[in-house]
């Protein structure tokens, strides 16, 4: 039998791991849906695929399985207002009010992120008390900015770049 790992001990652990913040948006049978994640990240490249985790518990899921699709939009550090407005339990649609946002391929898309995607559901898995969400990406855009970065509960900003050794770059490259 393994041993029991406290809930809060397991989040503190995972909170001394750096990560970018995303919205996730989605439209549901009352209009556009959307919550603050960072458990999100790339699957694969062929084809382009993304994870996105969601609580079982969570509305925006609702409007995902309503819609068959969901966007990723990465933040930029300008946008922590953005990340608050979407991590509240306002009513969905009224987190949309006064924000900057069109439909995009199936999906409400937010301006001023550093990159966006729209995504067709491929799967939902089940994973203890979230739904893992695999899309695949149907659309993307982007612009140059800088990421706001979520850390032992706050944000950061990035204070300066360091370069990558040669194998790393190579490898993000592909062959």
């Amino acid at each position: 039998m393994s041993p029991v790992v406290d809930a809060s001990a397991f989040r503190d652990a995972c909170g001394r791991f750096a990560t970018g913040v995303c919205v996730i948006t989605s439209s549901g049978a009352e209009g556009p849906s959307g919550m603050t994640a960072n458990a999100v990240t790339s699957l694969s490249l062929e084809p382009p695929l993304m994870i996105v985790c969601f609580a079982q518990t969570a509305r925006t899921l609702a409007a995902v399985q309503h819609s068959g699709r969901f966007g990723v939009h990465f933040l930029s550090h300008d946008q922590e207002d953005v990340a608050a407005r979407f991590a509240s339990k306002m009513p969905e649609p009224a987190k949309f009010d006064g924000i900057d946002w069109a439909a995009r391929d199936g999906v409400p898309a937010l301006g001023g992120c550093l990159a966006g995607m729209a995504c067709a559901v491929r799967d939902l898995l089940p994973g203890g008390d979230h739904l893992v969400g695999v899309g695949e990406v149907t659309s993307l855009w982007t612009r140059e900015g800088d990421p706001l970065v979520f850390y032992r509960g706050d944000y950061w900003a990035l204070s300066e770049r360091q370069d990558a050794p040669p194998e790393v770059d190579r490898a993000l490259e592909g062959p």
